[in-house]
C-alpha cells in the first residue's frame, strides 16, 4: 500500500457541471439528477445540455449531509450544496475510492460545509512493481459490493416481513382509522392502564447506577422492532420506586418529540424497565392482546401524530392520549393476529441477526482491505477489464437477468401441502398475498411467482421432491380474478418508452399491477 492525499487521487470537478435548482427537478425524463440527499436520484431532466457525460464514473459527495454516492450514467448535477468528485483513472479504480471513503469516519459539522474534512484524508492504494495494482483495487471493490448487496437484500427481506404483517393486518381488520367493518372503537383507556414516565432527580446519584431496572428512553423505540431495545442506563432500586415502571407485553409510546414525525413511535417491553416523561405506556387488560396493540399502532401512526400539539415542541399529553379512540375487535380475533405476528418475529430475528452479522464482516473486510492485510487471491472475478472498459461490469455475467427478491413466509399449512395437494390452495393464497405485498410497481408474473414458491418448498423441505405443476394455475388464476374484482389488482397496458414531453407512451399489452395504497 501506498497513501496518497486526497487531491493527487480526485479532483473537484463540480464546476465541470451546471447545477439545477429544486424547483427544476422533473418527476420524470431522459436523464437522472443527483444531489447531496439520501434518495439515490431526487429527480430528472432531459435537458441534454445540463448533462456531463465525460466525466464518467463520478463520485457525488453531499458538503452538507456527507452523503457519499457513485455514478457511471451521465447525469446532471443538483443544486447547492453537492460536489463531483473525479478519480484519477492513472492511480486509481474509481469505485475502490468510493469504498475506501464511505470506510472513513468525516467530522460532523452540523449543516456547515464537510468537503474541507474530507481533503484532508490520505488514500491507501494498492502497488505492484511500483505500480498501481488495478486487480487488487478491483477486487476489494468487487467484494465489498458483494457483502453490501447481500445486507441491502438482508435489509428488504426485513421490510418484506414488515409489509407482510400489515398486509395481514389489513386483511383481517380493515383500516383502523376508517373501521369499515364497524369493530368498536373506545378511547385508549379502555385498553389498559396508561401511565406517563417520569426521571429521579438527577442530582441525586442514589438514584442511578447498577443493574436494577433498564431505563428506557425514546431512542430505544426504533419503530420497526416489535421490542424496544435494551438500554445502557439503569436505575436503582431507590430511582425505579420514584419512576415509572412496566412489566412485560407493555407498549411504549413515544409522546414528545422535536418533530411531529416522531410522534407515536411505538414498541412493546418483553422485561421489566423505566421509561421517561417523553413516552406513554399502555399495560394491556385482559381482553387486549399486545402482540395486537402493537400491529395497530404500527398502521395508525399519522391518526395518532394529528392529536399532538402544533407547536414548537410537539407533545401528545397523557390526557389527550388516553382519549384517542382505537378499534378493539374480539380477543379472539386478536389472537389470531398475534400467532402470525409471533411466527413473522422469529423469522425477522434471524434476519436481523444475520444483518447484524453481515455489517460486523463488512467492517472487518474494510478494515482489513484498506489494510493491506487481506487475502485477495481467492476473490474471482469474472473476466479480466481491458483498458477503457468498465472494470465492475466485467464482474456480471453477459445476458444475466437479475431476479426479484420475493420473501415467501414459512408456515404451518406448507406440511399439509406437501402430503396433500388438496391442502395446496390456502397455501398457495397466503404466498400470493405475501407477493402481492412486495410487487410495488413491478409486474405480477405467475411464472415469477411459481419459480418463488418452488424454491421455497426446496429451502424449507430439500429432502421432499414435491413439484408445482400446470394444475396448480388453476388456484393462482382464481385468485387472481378475486384481486382485480376487489380492486388489489390492476390491468393497465404495458408502456414502450417515453415521448419527447415526458409522457409514457403505450403498448398493446395488458399487465397485471398491485393497486399502490
Amino acid at each position: 500500500m501506498k497513501w496518497h492525499t486526497f487531491s493527487e487521487v480526485v479532483t473537484d470537478a463540480t464546476s465541470k457541471f451546471t447545477k439545477i435548482k429544486t424547483s427544476d427537478y422533473l418527476a420524470q425524463g431522459r436523464y437522472k439528477i443527483i444531489d447531496q440527499g439520501k434518495e439515490p436520484i431526487a429527480g430528472y431532466t432531459d435537458d441534454a445540455n445540463l448533462v456531463n457525460g465525460q466525466l464518467l464514473p463520478i463520485l457525488i459527495f453531499g458538503d452538507h449531509t456527507r452523503v457519499l454516492k457513485y455514478e457511471d450514467d451521465p447525469i446532471a448535477l443538483g443544486a447547492d450544496g453537492t460536489k463531483a468528485l473525479w478519480v484519477n483513472p492513472k492511480l486509481a479504480n474509481s469505485r475502490y475510492v468510493y469504498y475506501y471513503l464511505r470506510s472513513i469516519q468525516i467530522k460532523e459539522a452540523g449543516y456547515s460545509r464537510h468537503f474541507k474534512f474530507l481533503k484532508e484524508v490520505e488514500i491507501p492504494i494498492p502497488f505492484k512493481d511500483d505500480r498501481p495494482d488495478f486487480s487488487d483495487q478491483i477486487r476489494i471493490a468487487h467484494l465489498l459490493s458483494k457483502v453490501e448487496g447481500l445486507i441491502a437484500q438482508r435489509k428488504q427481506h426485513l421490510q418484506q416481513l414488515d409489509d407482510l404483517l400489515k398486509s395481514v393486518f389489513l386483511e383481517m381488520f380493515g383500516d383502523p382509522v376508517r373501521n369499515a367493518k364497524g369493530w368498536d372503537k373506545p378511547e385508549l383507556q379502555a385498553f389498559g392502564k396508561i401511565s406517563t414516565g417520569n426521571t429521579p432527580p438527577r442530582n441525586e446519584p442514589a438514584n442511578y447506577g447498577g443493574d436494577f431496572v433498564e431505563w428506557i428512553k425514546t431512542d430505544n423505540i426504533k419503530g420497526d422492532a416489535f421490542f424496544v431495545t435494551p438500554s445502557a442506563e439503569h436505575l436503582s432500586e431507590v430511582g425505579a420506586r420514584k419512576a415509572r415502571t412496566v412489566t412485560n407485553g407493555a407498549l411504549l409510546v413515544a409522546c414528545i418529540a422535536g418533530s411531529v414525525e416522531s410522534i407515536g413511535r411505538a414498541a412493546l417491553t418483553d422485561r421489566t424497565v423505566s421509561f421517561n416523561q417523553q413516552i406513554n405506556a399502555i399495560q394491556p387488560g385482559k381482553d387486549v392482546n399486545p402482540l395486537y396493540l402493537y400491529g395497530l399502532f404500527q398502521l395508525s401512526r399519522f391518526y395518532i401524530q394529528s392529536h399532538a400539539t402544533k407547536g414548537m415542541k410537539k407533545i401528545l399529553t397523557k390526557g389527550d392520549f388516553e382519549k384517542i379512540t382505537m378499534i378493539k375487535p374480539p380477543i379472539e380475533l386478536q389472537n389470531q393476529f398475534a400467532t402470525v405476528v409471533e411466527k413473522v418475529g422469529a423469522i425477522k430475528s434471524r434476519y436481523q441477526q444475520s444483518l447484524t452479522d453481515l455489517e460486523t464482516l463488512y467492517g472487518a473486510l474494510s478494515q482489513q482491505a484498506f489494510k493491506g492485510d487481506l487475502d485477495l487471491s481467492r476473490v474471482v472475478l469474472l473476466a479480466t477489464p481491458v483498458e477503457g472498459e468498465n472494470p465492475m461490469a466485467s464482474t456480471l455475467v453477459p445476458g444475466q437477468i437479475p431476479v426479484p427478491i420475493i420473501y415467501l413466509p414459512e408456515t404451518d399449512m406448507l406440511l399439509p401441502a406437501l402430503e396433500n395437494r388438496e391442502q395446496l390452495k390456502p397455501l398457495l393464497r397466503l404466498w400470493l398475498e405475501a407477493y402481492l405485498t412486495q410487487l410495488g410497481d413491478e409486474v405480477f408474473s405467475v411464472n415469477v411467482f411459481m419459480a418463488a414458491a418452488q424454491t421455497r418448498v426446496a429451502e424449507l423441505h430439500p429432502d421432499n421432491d414435491f413439484v408445482l405443476d400446470t394444475n396448480n394455475y388453476e388456484h393462482i388464476k382464481d385468485w387472481v380474478f378475486e384481486a382485480l374484482v376487489n380492486g388489489r389488482l390492476q390491468q393497465v397496458r404495458n408502456i414502450t418508452g417515453y415521448d419527447d414531453s415526458g409522457a409514457p407512451e403505450l403498448g398493446n399489452l395488458i399487465e397485471l399491477k398491485a393497486v399502490l395504497a
